[in-house]
């Protein structure tokens, strides 16, 4: 009943269509000004972080999608309104040790598989740790890309999955959607210069996985401890002179960028082995029902869903 609980709302199409048609916006106008610049994305970064150094260029690119979370966490409560802990989870209230649990399995296997690409190619890295840059690294990325993630997912998983789902009136819909705008929204990412268009069968295999495990779980928490867990834990582990997040972190990748298993593991490997893991461990059945099936209507919804507590 996830989805369903966007019905706790005022319903509106334009309501739902406002934010992610602007970020969409934003994206599309970020992704051509790339294309058109004479200057490459790589050497755009490089210039930016010799002037301003690489803390404070990772504050600017992460500032603006940290104060997103709260237009839309604003917009939910303000516009629809509706709860944040309706737009979160389908629970009587958010279930915090689904969000930890997920943020320190994926932190582990990241990890595990950095370790294991390391041991596998030492010399595709070298030490790059100072702990006088590392700690104020650790500081800005602690406080600031939980947010940056958790704005991602309230956009995409959690508005964009519910009005899609309640507009549709199936899940396959805004399954597939979210995932592939979730994908297209990092063309403009300089790994994709570098690496060639093939590298979003990754970007758009993420987000179709974060989107099945909304679904089946019914609410965002693994989503969300899976997100910040991801991009936390890379930048403070690995950084590259061609990745959006160049930070001053343990290790540096020197290896010459190309589309390996370290990228397409994730997504016909390790991602089903982990549905299979949280669909064990949640107890989650109906698979067809939840990924593809119809999404009630509003006198359906609210006549099952139990009133919400404060």
């Amino acid at each position: 009943m996830y989805i369903e609980q966007g019905y706790r709302g005022d319903l509106g199409l334009w309501k739902y269509l406002f934010l992610p048609l602007g970020f969409i916006g934003l994206m599309a106008f970020n992704y051509v000004a790339t294309l058109n610049s004479p200057v490459s994305l790589e050497e755009m970064m490089a210039q930016m972080i010799e002037q301003l150094g690489t803390n404070t260029v990772l504050v600017i690119l992460l500032a603006p999608l940290a104060l997103g979370l709260g237009v839309v966490l604003g917009w939910t409560k303000l516009v629809h309104p509706q709860s944040i802990r309706s737009l979160t989870t389908s629970r009587p209230r958010v279930d915090w040790n689904r969000v930890f649990f997920a943020f320190g399995l994926w932190s582990l296997i990241v990890v595990g598989l950095t370790l294991a690409d390391y041991l596998l190619s030492p010399g595709d890295y070298v030490l790059n740790f100072r702990w006088e840059a590392f700690w104020k690294l650790a500081v800005i990325a602690i406080l600031l890309i939980p947010l940056q993630t958790s704005f991602e997912e309230y956009l995409f998983r959690g508005h964009m999955m519910q009005g899609l789902g309640i507009m549709a009136g199936n899940r396959w819909v805004p399954l597939l959607v979210t995932s592939l705008v979730f994908g297209l929204m990092h063309l403009g990412n300089p790994e994709v210069e570098k690496m060639g268009y093939q590298i979003m069968v990754f970007y758009i295999g993420t987000g179709l996985f974060l989107g099945i495990i909304t679904l089946m779980d019914e609410g965002l928490e693994l989503a969300l401890g899976f997100h910040a867990a991801n991009n936390l834990v890379t930048a403070l582990l690995v950084t590259a002179d061609w990745t959006a997040f160049q930070t001053d972190s343990v290790l540096k990748d020197v290896s010459q960028p190309g589309l390996g298993w370290d990228a397409l593991l994730p997504v016909f490997v390790v991602f089903p082995l982990l549905l299979y893991f949280f669909g064990k461990k949640y107890g989650w059945t109906r698979w067809k029902e939840r990924l593809t099936g119809r999404v009630l209507s509003r006198e359906e919804a609210m006549a099952a869903l139990k009133p919400e507590t404060t």
